[in-house]
Parts: structure tokens; C-alpha cells; sequence
């Protein structure tokens, strides 16, 4: 059904009820499932993209997809998110919250048994979060009555399926959903807009009936548990480009247009069926693929966000910034870039009072450094050291200033043509190994040093008691990794500093919470969210890998674009890091690695 005729239905359908009206939607209630049976059930056949307005980008992710990707332990308890939840085998039970003084609703409460999943709809007019906020399955939910219809939009969901044979819905999706009650009948209608993997709105519907006896089984536990004993814990199952043997089958088998299964806005259209029957078949879909990045709200040059215990959040649109704080001072990782170091302080002095006693750098570029000599001066440092004749012991109680040693090395001899780094910015104190541990404020704290990924001389911190990791550029949401070959980066070590990530994080439920993450760029994230991140740079790896077997040249593997279905989302044709510069210092890397070899 098209957006603009299920508009009209719906208006029509408001006009003729009062205002006032509102359905009362509490109870327990069943799905039926005569829609779509075969998807819903035993699921979609590989390679089935019928009716589903899909741009290139959702097509490739689909043909790379192997099902045997689900087998790993932190992809089977991943929840179907809110976009495709209300479609699986479940059962929901709705109530209201109510304030005890007013009686008014403050909430409506979903309960979906399908990997056990509580989801409020807030009904108090509530604003949806800052786009820096974590994201969950069941995303953020307002809702108002129209009529007797409720109507929810939804925002900040996880990735999720579109269909569950690879097609996925980003991370950046929206909903709109529509509750609508006739009797014992419950009709829920949703409408998902993607900007990463959909050219127009995505339309759905099931229906509910009132189980009054309660019949419904509610527990959906899951525990993982390691299902293939001799694959490396570091794969991830996929098909190159070209060589998912399962792709035709549906096609071959229910004699359907092998252009048509391969979906696309204009096959769910009445017209298309002229386009079958013409001549030579209907043209190839069109890609709808858009370039550059995706537009970004407006939004605060600086927002504070609190994050998981004593840790915080000053996020920033040039990086991310951490704070902790406690009875025995403040501790920052990273000082962002040097033009907002006074909004930073600012926002500093707002969380605590106390002295900032403790400066971590987990790389050594602008954006993580670049206010560390306004922040230093903030907290007692001076242009020269005067050491007492403790050892260690600065004159005062100053603020310390930690990074790996590679980070004081390379920040004491720039490269030629970068300007001098001043004394005041540099670290005051660097470790050599693979971690130093503090404990500071009641928590114990562990830099953890990654090498050769983003640079050489990253830095992860883990605030243990807070359950907080501070990844720096190893783990970005919102562009590919920057790789600084001229600084020590490589792609191999990219992915295994993602990979050690997800050796720390423990999620709480169901692949979600648990160990928050905040990345060096964008938004906080739990394991699921670097998951998911580490199986694209996984899969572009062996793309380039591949390619590079076959001796393609690099010029070649750009034309390639082996990152194409990942491009509307983490893509640039512009700006300081573009996707050429990507698939370059990613095919260097890997040159280089093989030649090493």
C-alpha cells in the first residue's frame, strides 16, 4: 500500500469519529498471522526482495549476507528491532501507567514475549532525545490519540531487519505506527522511513485478536553459547560480492521475473506489471543510492549527556569527550578541538567543583588534543615542570596529563610542515606496555593501549565500576575509521582493537546495555552497536583482501566500491575523510601487511 493512499484512509477514518473518542487498547492479545505467513513463519527465501522499495546499498548488504552470521554468540540474542518486532511469532499484552494523583496516562506499555521486550510509549509530550543518545530495539516512543487511533513515532532504534534474509533496516530509521481497535480486533499499521536503505516509505500491517484467557507464553529467554567449535572467534560469516550461490533460487522456483525479486520502489506498483510484459522484461531496479553524507539535524554545539555511573558525556560535532567525576576530582578524556576548550571548561565546571586532576589522550590528533593546553591551565599545569624531590611529586597538586608514549613521541617531532606542539599540551606522564591502571574517585580505571589501528599510540579507558569504555577513533559512528597509515594506523588493527571492545562489553539483556561505549565520533553505543561495526569493517576487509589476491590495482578496487552498500550511511564524497580515502588507506594496509608477510 502506498504511503499517500494509507494517508488518506486514515484521515478519512479520523473525520468520522469524535474527537474525544479514544479506544482503550489494555489487555492480552494474540497475533494472526494470515499476513504475510511464509516471512512471518519459517521466514523468507534468500534473495527474495519483492515489494520492497530497497535502494543498491539494501541489495548488496542482502546478496552478502549468510545466515550462518547468526550463529555467533553475540548475533542469537539480537532482538527483532521495533520495526519488524510486532511481526514474529509473539504475544502482546498492553497497559496503561497512570499518575496515582491526577490519574492521568502517563505511558502506554507494550509488552512483547518475543525476546522478552518492555516497551513504553509516552503519552506526556515528552521531547525525543539528543541524536547523541543511545540508541535500543525498541527505540524511543511518544504517542497522542487521534480520534480513536494512537499514533506513535519513534525514534533512536538499533539496526534491525527489513526482511530476515539479509535486508536490514539502518540504525536511522523512524517510524510512525498506528493502533486501531474494532471490537476484539487489533490492527497495528506501521510506516518506516530509512534514509540509509529505503527510497520511500516502507508500509506494513498485522492484526491482533483479545486473548482473554491469556494464553500466550511470555518468557523468550536466550543465553549464547558457542554453536561452531572450530571457526575463529574473530569471523564473520558472509558471501563475496558475486558469489552467494542461493541468490536465484526463488526466482527459478516460482518462475517470478529474476529483475522483479530484485525489489526496488517501482516494483510495488500496479504499473510495473506493463514493465514485466514488455519487451526484453522490465529494466534493471534503480539504485537509489545517494552520495555524501546524510543530513544532520540541528542540534547544539555542545550538548552534556550522562552516560553510565560517574562517567559523562560532552559531545561535541568535532569528537566525543568523557568526564568522570567524584569526591577526588575530575578526569577527562579527551579535550576536543582548541576553538571550544572555554565551552568545555564550562561544561566541565557544571558537572564538578572539583580540581581537574587527570588529562587522558587516547590519540594525538586536534580533535582529541586540541584543548589540552586550555584544560591543563585549568588545572594548576604551567609552560615548565618543577619536580620536588619526591619522586613523581609535582610542585602542587597539578593535573596529569597520560597518553602512550608513542602519542609524546610523535607530538615531540611533527611531521614536517605540522606546526610545533607546545610543552603544556604534551603528556606529563606516558606508559610504554599494554595498559596502566589507576584508581581514581573509587573506580578502578584501565588504559588499554591498541596498536596500530587508528594510530599507534591509541589509548581505550575502561571505567570498571561505571562500566564505561572510552574507545576513541578505533570505533566511530558516523563516518568509516580514519586509518593514519603516517602515524602508525592500519585496517587489521582497527578491527582488532573492535574486536577487543567486544571481548570487554557485556550486554545486560539481549544484546542490549549492559557495557556502554563511547565512541571517538557520535553517538553512546552498547556491544550490539560495535557489532555490527565490526562485521562491516570484517566483510570490507575481505572484499579488499579479495581483490587484491586477484591483483587489482588500486584504481580498480575504487571503481569496485567495496563499500558501496555501506556508503549511505558512513560515506563522503567531500571533507577532510572521504570514502577514497578509506578504500586507499585500507588497500595500502593491506599491501602492506601481505608484503610484510
Amino acid at each position: 500500500m502506498s504511503h499517500a493512499r494509507l494517508s488518506i484512509l486514515l484521515a478519512s477514518a479520523l473525520l468520522a469519529v469524535p474527537a474525544f473518542s479514544q479506544a482503550y487498547l489494555s489487555g492480552n492479545w494474540t497475533p494472526l498471522r494470515h499476513e504475510d505467513q511464509a516471512e512471518r513463519g519459517p521466514g523468507p527465501e534468500l534473495g527474495d526482495y519483492l515489494g520492497l522499495p530497497i535502494n543498491d546499498a539494501a541489495r548488496l548488504r542482502a546478496d552478502s549476507w549468510s545466515a550462518s552470521r547468526m550463529t555467533l554468540p553475540e548475533h542469537q540474542c539480537r532482538v527483532h528491532s521495533v520495526t519488524y518486532i510486532y511481526r514474529g511469532p509473539n504475544h502482546l499484552r498492553i497497559w496503561e501507567e497512570k499518575d496515582p494523583q491526577t490519574q492521568q496516562v502517563l505511558a502506554i506499555k507494550n509488552y512483547i514475549s518475543t525476546y522478552e521486550q518492555t516497551r513504553t510509549i509516552w503519552m506526556d509530550g515528552r521531547p525525543h532525545p539528543s541524536e547523541y543518545a543511545p540508541h535500543t530495539f525498541m527505540g524511543f516512543s511518544t504517542g497522542e490519540w487521534e480520534g480513536d487511533i494512537l499514533t506513535v513515532k519513534t525514534s533512536h532504534i538499533k539496526q534491525g531487519f527489513i526482511r530476515r534474509n539479509g535486508l536490514v533496516q539502518s540504525d536511522l530509521a523512524t517510524m510512525v505506527e498506528h493502533f486501531i481497535r474494532h471490537g476484539n480486533i487489533l490492527t497495528h499499521v506501521s510506516v518506516v522511513t530509512d534514509p540509509v536503505y529505503t527510497t520511500e516509505p516502507l508500509v506494513k500491517s498485522e492484526d491482533f485478536q483479545m486473548d482473554e484467557l491469556d494464553q500466550g507464553s511470555w518468557l523468550w529467554p536466550c543465553e549464547p553459547v558457542e554453536e561452531i567449535t572450530n571457526r575463529k572467534k574473530t569471523d564473520v560469516p558472509h558471501y563475496l560480492p558475486g558469489a552467494n550461490p542461493y541468490l536465484t533460487e526463488f526466482s527459478t522456483h516460482f518462475r517470478v521475473s529474476e529483475q522483479a525479486v530484485r525489489g526496488g520502489a517501482e516494483t510495488m506498483y500496479p504499473e510495473y506489471q506493463a514493465k514485466l510484459k514488455a519487451p526484453g522484461g522490465p529494466p534493471p531496479p534503480s539504485s537509489g543510492f545517494k552520495t555524501g553524507p546524510l543530513p544532520r539535524t540541528a542540534a547544539p554545539e555542545i550538548e552534556v549527556l550522562p552516560v553510565q555511573g560517574n562517567v559523562y558525556l560532552i559531545a561535541t560535532r568535532s569528537g566525543n569527550i568523557t568526564v568522570q567525576t567524584g569526591p577526588m576530582g575530575v578526569l577527562v578524556v579527551d579535550t576536543g578541538t582548541a576553538a571550544l576548550s572555554e565551552k568545555v571548561l564550562a561544561a566541565v565546571r557544571k558537572l564538578s567543583d572539583k580540581p581537574l586532576r587527570y588529562i587522558i589522550n587516547t590519540d594525538l590528533h586536534p580533535d582529541h588534543t586540541g584543548g589540552n593546553e586550555a584544560l591543563a591551565r585549568y588545572g594548576g599545569a604551567e609552560d615548565v615542570r618543577n619536580i620536588r624531590n619526591t619522586p613523581g611529586d609535582l610542585e602542587g597538586q597539578i593535573v596529569k596529563l597520560l597518553a602512550h608514549d608513542n602519542v609524546l613521541q610523535r607530538m615531540n617531532n611533527p611531521a614536517p610542515g605540522q606546526p610545533e606542539i607546545p610543552f603544556i599540551s604534551q603528556p606529563s606522564d606516558t606508559y610504554f606496555g599494554g595498559s596502566k591502571d589507576l584508581f581514581f574517585n573509587g573506580e578502578s580505571i584501565q588504559l588499554l593501549h591498541q596498536p596500530a589501528a587508528h594510530t599507534d599510540g591509541d589509548t581505550m579507558v575502561y571505567f570498571r565500576r561505571s562500566d564505561v569504555i572510552s574507545a576513541g577513533d578505533i570505533f566511530v559512528t558516523d563516518s568509516f575509521p580514519v586509518i593514519d597509515l603516517a602515524n602508525g594506523g592500519s585496517l587489521q588493527g582497527v578491527i582488532d582493537g573492535l574486536n577487543r571492545l567486544l571481548d570487554l562489553a557485556i550486554p545486560e539483556h539481549h544484546e542490549e546495555g549492559g557495557t556502554y561505549i563511547i565512541p571517538g565520533h557520535g553517538r553512546i553505543c552498547d556491544e550490539f552497536d560495535v557489532l555490527e561495526y565490526r562485521d562491516m569493517m570484517t566483510i570490507i576487509r575481505d572484499r579488499i583482501q579479495d581483490m587484491i589476491r586477484k591483483g587489482m590495482t588500486l584504481d580498480q578496487v575504487k571503481a569496485a566500491r567495496p563499500t558501496r552498500d555501506y556508503d549511505p550511511q558512513y560515506g563522503s564524497a567531500t571533507g577532510a575523510w572521504t570514502t577514497d580515502m578509506f578504500v586507499e588507506a585500507a588497500y595500502n594496509s593491506l599491501v602492506k601487511t601481505k608484503q610484510s608477510r
